[in-house]
């Protein structure tokens, strides 16, 4: 196969600035990475975070995107060449460090020399993308391109704090998006009772979960008449954090699931008493990505997905923001 030797790739050269069209010279895999030629990018939540400066340790200039699924079309020197024409999906978690505390116990999600996927390394607003090797998932074939893209954040980092909040009955999901519309799937199929708490008036929001099988739908303003079990939190708002307390039973979970959360305000011990826990999830692991894609597979979780080119990124980015749809943003080159 010839390659080019450029590439087309949508850069961020200063937080809080709309990402820039640039030409680019073509990215050479490392020895022990693959070069992937990108076929769609899902755009998280995590993506605007870093575009408006949350998240302070962007490696810059940078090209954000980090649910990519792309064809190996070259390996380094000391990759597996059997990969080229494969198809593979590249997450989050780009790379650890391997040795430390964390990662020897599974929990390469915590180490401190992890790098991430469109925020230290360059990620998949682009043509090509270079990924480890070993940091690459097989992605179930009944998944087109597009419908694929968002389980590997969305998916992903949902399924972690699914796993998080516990076999409880009654689920609340506060902030339908892309995460919340896949993680009740997975409930449903498990005869779990979903409780979507939205952004006030968004009415899109609420079909969408209802349409998912769940058992109410309202605005996060709003109370669902029954205590939950466990609550979930997608949404980056931190005073949903003593409303999802008031909301759950005693002995109830809460998990913050998001990367970024403006602050938690104060809130009274008695909302926290009652052996109620407050916890958060970071990252993921290669584990959850080796459970949760079959698993996907064989429920079948399907996507709902709104697909931007990749000169529009910056209009899908601000749609996102904005509320604008219901369910996942998938750039495509």
């Amino acid at each position: 196969m010839t390659l080019p030797t450029t590439m087309r790739a949508m850069v961020l050269n200063q937080p809080g600035q709309p990402l820039q069209p640039l030409l680019q010279q073509l990215p050479q895999p490392a020895a022990d990475e693959l070069l992937i030629r990108v076929a769609a990018c899902g755009v998280c939540r995590t993506d605007l975070h870093v575009v408006d400066g949350e998240l302070t340790e962007p490696s810059l200039p940078l090209i954000p995107g980090h649910q990519i699924v792309g064809e190996v079309v070259a390996a380094g020197a000391a990759a597996d060449r059997g990969r080229i024409g494969r198809r593979v999906g590249v997450p989050w978690l780009g790379g650890s460090c391997g040795g430390c505390d964390y990662c020897a116990a599974g929990r390469e999600n915590l180490c401190d020399k992890a790098q991430y996927t469109g925020y230290q390394r360059n990620g998949g607003f682009a043509e090509y993308v270079t990924a480890r090797q070993d940091y690459c998932f097989a992605l179930p074939d009944d998944y087109s391109d597009i419908q694929a893209a968002p389980l590997l954040c969305a998916g992903l980092i949902g399924y972690r704090a699914y796993r998080a909040a516990g076999p409880g009955k009654r689920l609340g999901l506060y902030g339908f998006g892309a995460a919340a519309h896949i993680l009740t799937q997975v409930a449903v199929h498990e005869h779990r009772e979903v409780f979507a708490f939205t952004r006030p008036g968004d009415e899109q929001a609420q079909a969408l979960a209802v349409s998912l099988g769940v058992a109410w739908a309202g605005d996060s303003t709003q109370g669902a008449d029954v205590e939950l079990d466990a609550a979930i939190l997608f949404a980056p708002d931190g005073t949903l954090v003593p409303k999802a307390l008031r909301d759950v039973r005693k002995g109830g979970r809460v998990v913050c699931a998001g990367i970024h959360m403006s602050d938690i305000p104060g809130f009274p011990y008695a909302d926290l008493w009652g052996e109620r826990r407050i916890e958060s999830v970071a990252n993921l692991t290669r584990r959850d990505g080796e459970e949760f894609l079959p698993l996907a597979a064989s429920i079948p979780v399907r996507t709902e997905v709104h697909s931007y080119p990749l000169e529009q990124v910056n209009r899908a980015l601000d749609d996102l923001r904005a509320g604008r749809f219901a369910g996942a943003a998938v750039v495509v080159p």
